[in-house]
């Protein structure tokens, strides 16, 4: 039981949540492009005057990890760690696929999301944050929200996640699973976006668990490098 501060900011959505014993108490989130480095501050600052919360009064700051945007993950957790410093409060770290699998178990639990009950009972859930092009980071899920194989950089071709898809209905979503509906024709997508109320329940469970992170040497799960891209332009 805490009362927590979430952030995720993987994508180009950032998105900031305060909860209380695992129930969400506010939320700020925009998706106007990646100026996370000042919406994130101005988001934390928002909530904590609408809840009247004060920094001190917090029990840990989570964030989601990755993988996600390199900027975008170092900003947040950057963020994370410099408030668990400054409170001396713990750091959680959530991984982001799973937060965006909860985003969509709430949502269907919710009536949000219009699938048969039929189709999501047997349904392996996937979440996709994309990796540009037509590769998308990515992992598979029941819908109890239990991991069932491990996060990959997936290049999407009509042959990906087969055997799957002949065993049951696959349902993608986040910000990479739109590009792969035409590649994927029998998957079915539901327009599910990742946020830091996906993160709640989760950082609950893991402060009850005392899951914290070594603050000092801590880092977002990029699973790729980050690759520099030499300007084509020429220097005069």
């Amino acid at each position: 039981m805490a009362l927590i501060l979430s952030i995720e900011t993987g994508t180009d959505i950032c998105s900031v949540a305060l909860s209380n014993d695992g129930e969400l108490m506010a939320l700020r989130e925009s998706n106007e492009g990646r100026d996370h480095a000042k919406k994130v501050a101005l988001f934390v600052d928002e909530l904590l005057k609408e809840t009247g919360v004060q920094p001190a009064d917090l029990d840990a700051i989570a964030v989601g990890k990755g993988p996600g945007s390199y900027t975008g993950l170092r900003i947040g957790v950057s963020f994370a760690k410099g408030m668990c410093y400054a409170l001396n409060i713990p750091l959680i770290a959530v991984g982001s696929l799973d937060a965006l699998v909860q985003v969509a178990r709430e949502d269907y639990d919710a009536g949000i999301v219009d699938v048969e009950e039929s189709d999501w009972n047997s349904a392996s859930l996937c979440p996709m944050v994309d990796a540009r092009r037509m590769e998308v980071y990515t992992q598979i899920f029941d819908t109890n929200g239990t991991s069932k194989s491990d996060v990959s950089a997936e290049i999407i071709t009509p042959e990906t996640f087969q055997d799957i898809r002949s065993n049951g209905k696959l349902v993608i979503f986040g910000n990479g699973a739109q590009k792969c509906c035409e590649v994927l024709p029998d998957a079915l997508y539901i327009s599910i976006t990742p946020s830091a109320r996906g993160i709640v329940s989760l950082a609950e469970q893991a402060f009850n668990a005392s899951q914290f992170e070594d603050i000092a040497y801590f880092e977002p799960f990029y699973l790729k490098e980050f690759l520099v891209i030499p300007s084509k332009k020429k220097l005069l």
